[in-house]
């Protein structure tokens, strides 16, 4: 037999012999001190009446048999005997007895009622105090832990085993064990609620609207099912609130650091353009002297050469943490590409470490309506980007044409493949390729500035790759569309 059945009898049986044992004194001292029937009747009914206001219905019950007894025994003629003569009184005792069932029953009801309003006003009171906690939550702290305290501490529980599915850890309070935690895991792959009410245990699946998140184990007496629920539905939104938290924690650090990195960016640039100006304006000026020997004018003119290129990366860099820093404002102008793409050819010509550069146009009067600055910049960084992976002595390809309502750029080089997963990854800020990373150098910028601004323009950029046809960077914008009858309304 269980605890609470044993429980349960032992409280039925002291009720009833409590209860029948006074209305037994009662009766006798009604007799001694010569009470007539209907008044034992109705102290006999008043001790009916709190035993079920104290115990219960059953309780009551039995207390109204032994009450009937005794009042046949002391009043019903003949007295002293459990015989009955007149019909009346069978009436009367008839009547008694249905009477305390009936007050009985509605007594217990009463009493039901305002044990479940207590009960009820509790838990409401449990639930705030658990509510409250958990918005005053320290989230610079492991919030886990945190919500399982608080789960003991104000529902009112002996152990508490919380399991995270997503971190795929256990939080636990109180007198919790090994067991409780299986409980808890198993809880959740089985997507199972569960009450054991021999060891008054509950088992509750964490939900976020349709996602299961985890489960929680409670043990604890005066719980109930709506409760445990709302338990549950509070926890799982707890550590919903948490993770936004840390989410939003995490975009305001990834925030601060690309501020601080294009910051430091844009400082080194600035710092190398005064010394660079310098250096360029003094090697012009040893030009100027004309009294050089071979050898000097040599390295003069290999410090000049080395100093230019150093200048361009540094205008480059500026250019880039300009986009970095603000949101970019295009100002667009029709430009003719053919012209364009050799003169940016030319201004990036010594990064492309000695790779041929071969142009592929059928139509030479291909115009484009884009930002002049913008589209020179990321032509150049497709450029130099295929030159740092081509192979040695490699030509890189370039072409333009017209598809549809778009015009394609496509950027060609025989470098190694790109693999298939990381063909957008390579477009994300600072991200190299561990496989290429160590092959050039780079900040892992150049692309990514490269599709913002291809994006900007409303169009495309993407990239193929294969051991087969090399790799081919392609971008895309929306052609420039000229009414025929232009020329004749101007």
């Amino acid at each position: 037999m269980s605890t609470k059945r044993l429980d349960s009898t032992l409280r039925l049986t002291t009720g009833i012999g409590l209860g029948s044992i006074i209305a037994l004194i009662a009766s006798y001292c009604a007799f001694r001190f010569h009470f007539n029937f209907p008044t034992a009747g109705f102290i006999d009914l008043l001790i009916v009446v709190l035993t079920a206001l104290r115990f219960g219905f059953w309780e009551a019950t039995g207390c109204s048999f032994a009450a009937l007894a005794c009042l046949d025994y002391f009043f019903a003629p003949p007295i002293h005997s459990f015989h009955v003569d007149d019909p009346k009184n069978w009436v009367a005792l008839v009547t008694f007895e249905v009477i305390a069932l009936i007050v009985s029953r509605l007594s217990n009801q009463l009493r039901n009622e305002s044990r479940n309003s207590i009960l009820h006003r509790r838990n409401a009171e449990r639930l705030y105090e658990l509510s409250r906690g958990i918005l005053l939550l320290d989230l610079q702290r492991l919030a886990g832990p945190q919500i399982a305290s608080l789960v003991e501490k104000h529902i009112g529980v002996t152990s508490v085993a919380i399991f995270d599915a997503s971190a795929a850890e256990f939080y636990t309070a109180g007198a919790c064990t090994k067991e409780d935690k299986d409980l808890a895991r198993s809880t959740y792959l089985l997507n199972h609620n569960y009450h054991a009410p021999e060891s008054s245990q509950w088992r509750r699946v964490l939900r976020l609207k349709t996602a299961l998140i985890g489960a929680i184990v409670m043990t604890g007496n005066d719980l109930h099912p709506l409760m445990v629920d709302a338990v549950a539905s509070l926890i799982a939104t707890a550590f919903e609130r948490v993770r936004s938290f840390e989410k939003e924690s995490r975009a305001e650090a990834a925030r601060q650091t690309e501020e601080l990195r294009t910051t430091v960016l844009d400082g080194l640039a600035h710092a190398f353009k005064t010394p660079l100006t310098v250096i360029l304006t003094s090697t012009s000026g040893l030009f100027e002297m004309k009294n050089l020997s071979p050898a000097q004018t040599q390295l003069v003119a290999l410090i000049d050469e080395q100093a230019s290129r150093l200048n361009g990366l540094t205008t480059h860099l500026l250019q880039i943490a300009k986009l970095e820093s603000k949101e970019i404002r295009l100002h667009r102008e029709d430009v003719l590409l053919a012209p364009f793409i050799l003169h940016v050819v030319d201004v990036c010509a010594g990064q492309l470490g000695g790779h041929e550069v071969q142009l592929s146009m059928e139509d030479q009067d291909l115009e484009l309506s884009c930002d002049p600055q913008l589209l020179a910049i990321t032509i150049s960084e497709l450029l130099v980007n295929a030159a740092k992976y081509s192979s040695a002595g490699s030509a890189i390809t370039i072409s333009a044409r017209i598809e549809g309502t778009k015009v394609l750029i496509a950027v060609h080089n025989d470098g190694p493949v790109i693999d298939f997963g990381e063909r957008e990854r390579i477009f994300d800020r600072y991200y190299r390729s561990p496989a290429t990373k160590h092959r050039a150098s780079g900040s892992g910028l150049g692309l990514s500035v490269a599709k913002r601004t291809a994006e900007k323009h409303q169009g495309k950029m993407w990239v193929q790759s294969s051991p087969e046809t090399g790799t081919t960077f392609f971008l895309s914008f929306p052609a420039l569309i000229r009414s025929e009858h232009a020329d004749l309304t101007e």
